[in-house]
Formats: C-alpha cells, structure tokens, sequence
C-alpha cells in the first residue's frame, strides 16, 4: 500500500469511526463513562500493585478490589449526601428567586440608582415578580412532566437499570486489564508509526492528566471551601453557590466572580446587614489564597494542562455533535487535538515554508 493510499484508508477509517459513535452513542455511552473511571483508578491501581503487605506483594486483582471499594464508596457518598442537598438547595433556589428578583428590582436597584444619582427605571415590582412566579412554576411543570415521561418509558426504565449494572462491571473488568488493553492496541500498529503513536499518547496522558488529576481536584477543593465557608456563615444557599462557584473555577477568576455576586446578594438578601457581606468577601478570599499557595502549587503545579477557552469549546462541541457521549470524550479528544497541534506546530517551525525566508535574508 502506498503512503497516499495509506492516508485515504486511514480518513475513510476515521470518517467510519465518527459515524458509527454518532449511530451507536447510547450503547457506547456506559463503556465511556467505565473507561473514564478505568482511566482515573489506573494509576492509583498501579501504586497499590508496588506495595508490599508485611511480605506478600498486592497482586492486580487485591489493588483493584481495593480502588473499586474506594471509587464505589465516593460515588454512593455523592449520591445519598450531596446529590439530595443539591436537590434541596435548588428546590429553595427556585422557591426563593421570585422574591429575591422582587427585592432586588424593588428595594437593591432604587437604592443604588439614588446613591449614584441615575434616572429612576420605571417597573411594576409586582407584575415582575408575579411574571417570575408564573415562569418559574411552568418550568417546574415542565421538568416534572419531562420527568414523569422518562420514568414511564419501559425502555429508559431498562436501559437506567442496565447501565447501573454493566458500568461497575466494565469498571472493574477495564481497571484489572488496562495494561494489558493500552499494550494490546499498541502492538496492532504498524511498527513504523508505534513509536511516534506511543509518544503522542504518552503527552496526550499528560496533558489530560494533568488537568483532571489536577485542575478538576482544585475545583472540587474550592468548591468544598466556598461551600463549607459559606455555610459557617450562615448562607442558606451555601452548597449550590460553593458548588457552582468550583465548577465555574474551570475558567481563571470566572468562577470566583460569579461565586461571589451569588454569595454577596444571598447574603445580603437573607440577612440584609453589612457584617455577613463582609464575611462573603473573606470566605473567597481565604479560598483564592489557598489556590494560589496551596491547592494549584501542590496538585497542579507547572504541568502543561488543558487552556480553559479550549475545555469550554471542546465540551460544547462535543454535546452538540454527540450529546452526552460528546461530552465525555470532548476532554480525551482536546487533548490529543492539542498534542498533535504541537507536533505539527515543532515541524512547521523546522520546514523549508518556515525557515526559508530567513535563510535568504543570511544569504543576502
């Protein structure tokens, strides 16, 4: 095969690859979310497998049983504790938002337009607020009745049950083979390419470890310290603004800007003095220092991670293209994107197209 028919069967292969994952993305979706968690457990996995108990060496199966116990734990931890508080906080959320747009279009809004000496908006608070109450009440229809539909549909019903069942499996099955999986796929390949394919995944690991390994424990550290912080305090919606807050961390000071407008008009709403506003100040400010002297130097450090702007356009595409699937992968492929786009930027920089024109002007 030559090497130009050999990049034809290479795109054909990739175009039949995207268009078997958008055909077949809800049979393929648990075995992305096993690989995800195989993913995240190896290394952990491959720790344990080092150790020594008293004088007997943990084997693979012992160190998977180990991390899977502590995987399953953590996500039965989220789902029986933070998922109903979650569920509670924004049960509050939507209950309190009429009010809340009331008081500020009523109260907040004539206040800082007579501090600062602005025309006066003419608005009917009351009409605004019944128009919030009537938006928020048809929306909560509609999600009970979305919800309801799911719930009656046999085959969703079916296919909740299944995924419950065959993710753990997968896991498990994925975390106890995953040496022998990556080494299988590398020695499919052609021995001219393995090399260079080896060297791009072992970058394309990198980087994306470094951001979810890294990055994404930072937001669920700040996340935990805004929530907990603003909880001491006193904020009724402590949990849902911590949390949002350390989702939003994934963009640099995005999500402490918009953590702290929610916490300050919480705050000031609930308890309308100027002792808890200050203390929102302190809670954020506490947490962005221990960012940056603690939790990005030691968890992040300078590894070369994913840009943020590139994260947020990875994800949206890949929901848009693929749905939920998409919003998996959107990370893995990021990355690759992003370690190929370098190693043609390195040969781009060392081609003739590049360096010839400064070579002409030595010669001259």
């Amino acid at each position: 095969m030559s090497v130009d028919s050999g990049r034809w069967f290479g795109l054909v292969l990739l175009l039949l690859a995207s268009w078997l994952t958008w055909r077949l993305a809800p049979v393929i979706t648990p075995f992305a979310i096993s690989a995800g968690l195989a993913y995240l457990g190896d290394p952990l996995v491959d720790r344990l497998e080092r150790l020594k108990f008293v004088r007997w060496p943990v084997n693979r199966t012992a160190a998977v049983l180990m991390v899977f116990a502590l995987m399953t734990a953590a996500i039965g931890l989220l789902l029986l504790i933070i998922l109903p508080l979650l569920t509670e906080q924004v049960r509050q959320l939507v209950e309190r938002t009429p009010a809340m747009v009331e008081w500020l279009l009523g109260t907040a809004v004539p206040w800082v337009q007579q501090k600062v000496g602005l025309e006066a908006i003419e608005f009917d608070p009351k009409s605004l607020a019944e128009a919030a109450k009537a938006y928020w009440k048809e929306a909560g229809s509609a999600m009970v009745g979305v919800l309801g539909t799911v719930s009656r549909g046999g085959q969703a019903v079916f296919s909740w049950v299944l995924n419950l069942v065959l993710i753990p499996v997968v896991t498990f099955y994925l975390l106890r083979d995953w040496d022998r999986v990556t080494s299988g796929v590398l020695e499919l390949l052609p021995r001219s390419v393995e090399p260079t394919v080896r060297t791009i995944a072992g970058e394309v690991d990198e980087v994306l470890g470094a951001f979810i390994r890294g990055q994404l424990i930072v937001m669920l550290a700040l996340g935990a310290i805004y929530a907990i912080g603003l909880w001491l305090i006193g904020i009724d919606l402590a949990f849902i603004i911590g949390a949002g807050a350390g989702l939003l961390s994934i963009v640099p000071y995005l999500g402490t800007m918009v953590g702290l407008a929610a916490a300050l008009i919480a705050a000031v709403f609930q308890f309308q003095d100027v002792l808890h506003p200050v203390l929102v100040l302190a809670v954020f400010a506490v947490g962005q220092t221990l960012e940056g002297m603690v939790l990005t130097p030691i968890l992040v450090g300078d590894r070369i991670g994913l840009h943020p702007v590139t994260v947020i356009f990875a994800v949206l595409a890949g929901g848009q293209l693929f749905g939920f699937l998409g919003i998996l992968l959107a990370l893995p492929a990021a990355a690759a994107i992003n370690v190929m786009v370098r190693h043609v930027r390195a040969h781009y920089h060392q081609s003739n197209l590049y360096t010839r024109k400064a070579q002409e002007a030595g010669e001259d």
